[in-house]
């Protein structure tokens, strides 16, 4: 099972609680755990659609979550429209991707600024996988 990052420890890497950020750890932890994946280097990630803050503060959350790293070379971003990440065992080969929710997609449009951004990331850290993600 994938190690749970605290919401300080995000924090503290990141700088700032958003939910983002915290959907990067819980997509993370899902994909290591649905993988059984060794974190840091028997993952690798690629990245769609978190292009530009605040989304692309996802890849902060899925850094710490699964230890792929831009430095060691196994997390990747690459443009798109809509954020999902592919997640590889490199042992195994077992693949998969994982998206937003149309739900969420819609109430992340709707947060008006900082403090209701982090009120609905405190409030997401503790949801299940299945309200939040679409799996494949």
């Amino acid at each position: 099972m994938a190690k749970t990052i605290s919401l300080q420890r995000a924090v503290d890497f990141h700088g700032h609680l958003g939910p983002y950020l915290v959907l990067g750890l819980l997509m993370g932890k899902l994909a290591v755990n649905e993988l059984g994946a060794k974190r840091h280097f028997g993952l690798k990630v690629i990245v769609k659609g978190a292009n530009e803050k605040p989304k692309s503060c996802l890849i902060d959350g899925l850094q710490l979550s699964t230890g792929c790293t831009y430095g060691k070379g196994n997390i990747q971003k690459i443009k798109g429209n809509s954020i999902q990440a592919l997640f590889y065992n490199l042992e195994n080969k077992k693949k998969i991707r994982i998206s937003l929710n149309k739900d969420l997609i819609g109430k992340l449009n709707n947060l008006k600024g900082h403090k209701d951004s982090e009120i609905f990331a405190k409030k997401i850290f503790h949801q299940e996988p299945a309200g939040l993600f679409k799996k494949e």
